[in-house]
């Protein structure tokens, strides 16, 4: 790893990989001091805010070992349910040569972890435990994607919480809500939970 000064209050953390960060926060945010404010993960980074004490965080930080992403989900994962009608569920299944039902197994039946969330408020990067629903982005993205579009792009399976330009593959929909001002947190995936979609 290496840390990298953000500021007098924060401190930048770049890992090797995906798989790397998610096992590193997984074991700072059950183990963060009183000195961290806020722990922000991306791809291959983690933004470590504190109260001015860096020395302390840092040290915090060197110590930590990751966590065995192997190991059961600490709490029962939420779900998702969702109607399995998306515009790319056939390209999908061509793309992976699985049948259409196949692709709806294999995405209902593993739990799926939020890496880190971006792109638009309430949006978070799933990580699943089954490759074979790895797919590249559409070559031409959509210049709308309605809001609860269940998309699959690379590794990530993710929701769209509101309409927005996208060029995930479609592969259903769902009426669960992804971002509410009026619930606390408002995002309802927040990193490092878990989920399984459910279909309707």
């Amino acid at each position: 790893m290496i840390l990298r000064s953000c500021g007098d209050r924060a401190i930048l953390v770049e890992y090797f990989d995906l798989a790397e960060t998610m096992a590193f926060f997984a074991s700072l945010r059950v183990s963060a001091p009183e000195d961290v404010e806020e722990l922000v993960p991306a791809a291959r980074t983690i933004l470590v805010r504190h109260n001015g004490n860096s020395d302390s965080v840092a040290a915090w930080i060197r110590a930590t070992e990751p966590a065995d992403r192997a190991a059961a989900p600490a709490t029962e994962p939420g779900v998702i349910a969702v109607h399995y009608d998306g515009a790319d569920l056939a390209d999908v299944a061509e793309a992976t040569g699985l049948t259409t039902r196949e692709v709806i197994l294999a995405h209902t039946e593993q739990v799926w972890t939020v890496a880190f969330a971006g792109f638009a408020p309430g949006f978070g990067y799933l990580v699943g435990t089954d490759d074979r629903l790895h797919v590249p982005r559409r070559a031409t993205p959509r210049t709308t994607v309605p809001a609860g579009s269940v998309g699959l792009a690379g590794e990530f399976s993710g929701v769209y919480p509101r309409s927005s330009p996208g060029g995930w593959q479609l592969i259903g929909h769902t009426e669960t809500v992804l971002w509410d001002i009026e619930r606390t947190p408002p995002a309802l995936l927040q990193p490092g939970t878990t989920f399984r979609f459910e279909q309707v």
